[in-house]
């Protein structure tokens, strides 16, 4: 099968979680025998901010554990004829120009033989319902929601059967355990400042937790204003910048535990989805203690495959028992580990996927989305 997918970049993860699943999916479509190719618009936002804070050495971590992606970038519009010949299946991330997406949609309609997905994986459609409801995607079969709770807006304007649930997943072939077990001290969160979204609760749950249990705590991420500095000077943690996220795996195996403050669109507005960051730290075997979301979809043990702290006093609680409990903390690792490999990895999501085209080749298309 020949598979094309439209995205805002493959090279870089800065600042851009769905590069993370695209390359462990893209990783496996390819291992299977697949002629798989990303294709990414020159002078994208992700992979400038990385040049320019990073220059091409950057790209070093990607290039060293994906040699097998293949990337194209296209200046302007891209040449669709010439890119979707052949083509069998065709993914459009959300996170593209409405104009790229709409004339892909055009080339579906006049006579493309592919099938044509949207892939959302952010929380845009309830934060910005303005932006996203101006993207054309008539001449699309599908679209592929990152929740059941986003699926449910997109059945909200219309797409019926033809929205269906692709959870993000763990690229396990780089995300795993260390071979050989070192030292490990002190607590890791991996993630961006962002836009505020999140401030209160990364305060809340993490660096007041850490330092009222003297537990060592190093912040690693982007977006990180002067405001924000301060508060982890305040709190005596670290910042240790940005990370190429092929290079996580080392970083958990370095640390007793890690974190997972989700942000506030996924716990009001979006519940049920956790984003990539529990499938990754999961799949390391690190232990993790969750700030509170709902796994309204039952896609976790919670309380077996990680901790979820119902308020500020109870996250200090669990990192306090994973800090003195060697028992705990290999019970969270086993079974963290146990329903990652069953269920989220990214060979599980590909599954799916070959299920969803063929699926949808049985529902009516539509004539027009409201």
């Amino acid at each position: 099968m020949r598979i094309v997918y439209f995205t805002h970049s493959l090279l870089s993860c800065w600042n851009h979680g769905n590069a993370h699943f695209l390359r462990g999916v893209l990783g496996e479509l390819t291992a299977r025998g697949h002629d798989v190719v990303a294709l990414e618009p020159e002078g994208a936002w992700s992979l400038t901010n990385l040049l320019a804070d990073h220059g091409e050495a950057g790209l070093d971590a990607y290039r060293a554990a994906y040699p097998h992606l293949r990337t194209e970038v296209y200046a302007g519009r891209p040449d669709l004829d010439a890119a979707l010949d052949g083509g069998d299946l065709v993914i459009v991330h959300e996170w593209n120009a409405h104009a790229l997406v709409a004339a892909v949609g055009a080339h579906r309609r006049a006579g493309g033989r592919y099938t044509l997905l949207f892939h959302d994986t952010h929380h845009r459609a309830v934060s910005e319902p303005d932006a996203m409801r101006a993207y054309d995607l008539d001449g699309y079969d599908g679209v592929l929601a990152f929740g059941a709770t986003l699926a449910d807006v997109y059945r909200a304007w219309g797409w019926g059967e033809r929205v269906v649930v692709w959870h993000e997943a763990a690229d396990t072939r780089v995300f795993h355990p260390p071979a050989v077990e070192a030292r490990r001290t002190g607590l890791v969160w991996i993630g961006n400042w962002g836009d505020g979204e999140r401030s209160a609760e990364l305060e809340s749950y993490l660096f007041r937790p850490a330092a009222s249990l003297g537990l060592p705590l190093d912040i690693y991420g982007v977006r990180y204003p002067d405001e924000a500095l301060a508060t982890l000077t305040r709190h005596g943690a670290a910042y240790r910048g940005w990370l190429p996220n092929a290079r996580a795996p080392e970083i958990f195996a370095r640390h007793l535990a890690t974190v997972h403050v989700p942000r506030r669109f996924y716990v009001e507005t979006l519940p049920g989805i956790p984003t990539i960051r529990v499938f990754e730290a999961l799949a390391c075997g690190i232990p993790l203690v969750s700030a509170p979301w709902r796994d309204s979809e039952d896609l976790f043990r919670v309380g077996t495959d990680f901790l979820m702290a119902r308020d500020p006093a109870e996250m200090e609680t669990h990192l306090r028992a994973v800090r003195d409990d060697a028992d705990l903390r290999a019970s969270l690792v086993r079974h963290g580990l146990e329903t990652i490999r069953a269920r989220h990895t990214c060979a599980h999501r590909v599954d799916e996927l070959m299920a969803i085209v063929t699926r949808l080749a049985a529902v009516p298309v539509l004539d027009h989305v409201a």
